[in-house]
């Protein structure tokens, strides 16, 4: 049986590399790579080419509903079941830069970045959920007890800076808010997808500062050594996520393993 895992927000970065690992390390696999503009993503599209019926990519931009519930309708025609779901898109602010201070902060940019890295995700959980429930448990660690043992698996990936225990500098008002609100989403999600006979688990996950479009314009003053590329970063995510069982669900995990404080 074959493992399917979507990857949301798979044209680049984190997302793109999640389905490179997926393919080469979780076999045999399936990997339903999204993205906003398919037709744009040349290292997506050359990725599903190398691999010829097991990459299926699908137009979903993570703002738009409508996007969302006609990519799980398909995918409930083509694999009618999921074993996991990343939710890897996220933007820092419309600008490109988180504010510095409150006199930065805009409507339209808290608006903007909590669409994207907050609701977003829990949208996608709402239409992809009930096809993990009907997942085989192929991520993950399956306990020899039957009772605890899980269907599927949906990680949000987080940033540390959203931990309100965590904050000390201030700043970066829109993007602490919205990874701050995703780990509310993750955890209440881990409640009522842990309530069934089909449990999922639910984490939050935090990939370190990687070098992506995302964090480059902070890398100046960044160490060499606590900077990853994406291949680092989500090699020790999937070792995580080998890790993860109903037990472990409804929390969130840094790049090490170590939980993460809400």
């Amino acid at each position: 049986m074959a493992a399917v895992a979507l990857v949301q927000g798979a044209s680049r970065g984190l997302g793109l590399e999640f389905c490179k690992q997926i393919l080469l390390n979780k076999s045999p696999a399936c990997v339903i790579a999204t993205c906003r503009n398919p037709e744009n993503a040349v290292e997506l599209l050359n990725l599903a080419a190398q691999h010829p019926g097991k990459v299926t990519v699908l137009k979903l931009d993570v703002n738009r509903e409508d996007d969302i519930s006609s990519a799980a309708e398909k995918v409930k025609r083509s694999f009618g079941t999921l074993d996991l779901i990343i939710n890897s898109s996220a933007m820092l602010h419309p600008s490109g830069k988180g504010e510095t201070s409150l006199r930065d902060v805009s409507a339209q940019g808290v608006i903007s970045t909590l669409t994207t890295n907050t609701v977003g995700p829990l949208v996608v959980a709402k239409y992809f959920a009930p096809l993990l429930q009907k997942g085989a448990g192929l991520f993950g660690q399956q306990p020899p007890e039957k009772a605890k043992q899980h269907s599927g698996i949906i990680v949000n990936m987080t940033a540390k800076v959203g931990s309100i225990g965590d904050n000390a500098l201030g700043g970066w008002y829109s993007y602490r808010m919205s990874k701050a609100a995703l780990n509310m989403a993750t955890r209440n999600l881990s409640i009522e997808l842990g309530r069934s006979r089909l449990r999922v688990v639910c984490v939050s996950m935090h990939p370190g500062t990687v070098d992506t479009e995302l964090s480059r314009p902070y890398h100046r003053n960044m160490p060499k050594e606590r900077l990853f590329s994406t291949q680092h970063s989500v090699h020790c995510l999937l070792g995580i996520i080998d890790t993860l069982n109903i037990d472990k669900t409804g929390k969130a995990y840094n790049w090490d393993g170590s939980e993460l404080p809400w």
